[in-house]
């Protein structure tokens, strides 16, 4: 009976505790103003290509990239007729992350820019990559990672993913440093990555009780429904006091929006959303139109001629429609009610769309 009652005891301290009720960090639904990525761009050549290169007669900039490289190395190819498929030119691009400094390494895409049909294999040669400013921060070099692939004969080819893309993780070797560092701020400012005048007041509240438990003052002031301007106090240092605000936790206001994208059928209706009770009734008008000629032969010896007869057939099909009551105070019901009346997604974006211009809506409906 012992050990039965010790297993017992010790399968519950096992157990995890119970999960509360935490909040978002405001690191996470804010972002540090003038702190930000720089986006970087090059263009460059892969090579080591299966004969899945760019072909040199349509991608006259590939040739003429091919030729100049070959060039600064000492070899003359410019009255030559090059014909190989295994070279393709390529667009690079980057994210340069703040306060990177020089010898960091970061990740690059390349995707074609001709009429590459894929990217497997090859190898990008040293290529420059350029700020806004026209000036070489980071030079990526690597052998290439793609996903997809391309696979094909005279009469039918087989596609999965985008084989003209690929990635170099650690591809690019920064060479130059972005001016500035984060002591140089001239204030520090937390930006709201969704605005909301609710959210920026309960960030400043739960930023101030911070303070004063820990300062004994305010520091945090919200500007407008994206801004919440801060003081730092001069008895800690900047990157700490960010870090430590950076870890307060809040409960972030949602508006009320419900998000359709008519391309894929795709509805996403937030927590907030609520609909006046509406009676909603949707069927399905099918018209179908069909065309079949038919040939109009003369009799034998006559001097008629062969006509064609044009014959079109038109079916109507009307499936009847179910009436339902739509109404709810918070997202369950919403939803059951949508469910009761067994409609496909589309039908679904056509009804929110009647809904809202009926004024039944209560919220943002956004369509993609």
């Amino acid at each position: 009976m012992r050990r039965v009652l010790a297993l017992i005891a010790a399968m519950l301290l096992c157990l995890p505790a119970p999960a509360t009720a935490a909040g978002t960090r405001i690191k996470d639904i804010a972002t540090l103003k003038g702190v930000r990525d720089n986006q970087l761009v090059g263009y460059g050549l892969v090579t080591g290509l299966q004969g899945t290169g760019d072909t040199l007669r349509n991608a006259q900039f590939t040739e003429q990239s091919l030729q100049s490289m070959l060039d600064r190395m000492g070899i003359n190819v410019r009255d030559a007729r090059l014909r190989t498929r295994n070279v393709a030119a390529v667009m690079v691009t980057a994210d340069l992350p703040p306060y990177t400094g020089t010898g960091s390494r970061i990740d690059v895409t390349v995707t074609s820019l001709g009429d590459a049909t894929s990217l497997k294999g090859g190898t990008l040669l040293m290529t420059p990559l350029m700020g806004g400013d026209s000036l070489t921060y980071a030079a990526a070099q690597g052998p290439l990672a793609v996903s997809g692939f391309s696979v094909g004969g005279q009469a039918e080819t087989v596609t999965q993913g985008v084989p003209t893309a690929g990635r170099i993780p650690n591809g690019a070797l920064i060479e130059r440093e972005v001016p500035g560092t984060f002591r140089d701020l001239p204030e520090l400012v937390f930006e709201l990555k969704n605005p909301d005048f609710k959210t920026a007041t309960m960030v400043a509240d739960a930023i101030n009780a911070y303070a004063l438990a820990r300062f004994h003052r305010r520091v945090a002031a919200p500007r407008d429904q994206r801004a919440i301007a801060l003081q730092r106090p001069s008895n800690i240092a900047q990157t700490r006091f960010v870090a430590e605000i950076g870890d307060l936790t809040v409960n972030p206001d949602t508006p009320a929006r419900v998000v359709v994208d008519q391309r894929t059928g795709t509805v996403v209706i937030g927590r907030n959303v609520q609909i006046s009770t509406v009676a909603v009734t949707h069927g399905n008008l099918t018209v179908r139109v069909t065309e079949a000629p038919e040939v109009s032969q003369p009799a034998p010896f006559s001097n008629g001629q062969t006509a064609v007869v044009p014959r079109t057939e038109v079916a109507v099909n009307e499936q009847p429609g179910r009436m339902a009551i739509i109404g709810g105070s918070d997202l369950q019901t919403l939803v059951r009610g949508l469910n009761n009346v067994g409609l496909k997604p589309s039908d679904i974006i056509s009804i929110l769309q009647a809904v809202k211009t009926s004024g039944a809506l209560q919220a943002e409906l956004v369509v993609q």
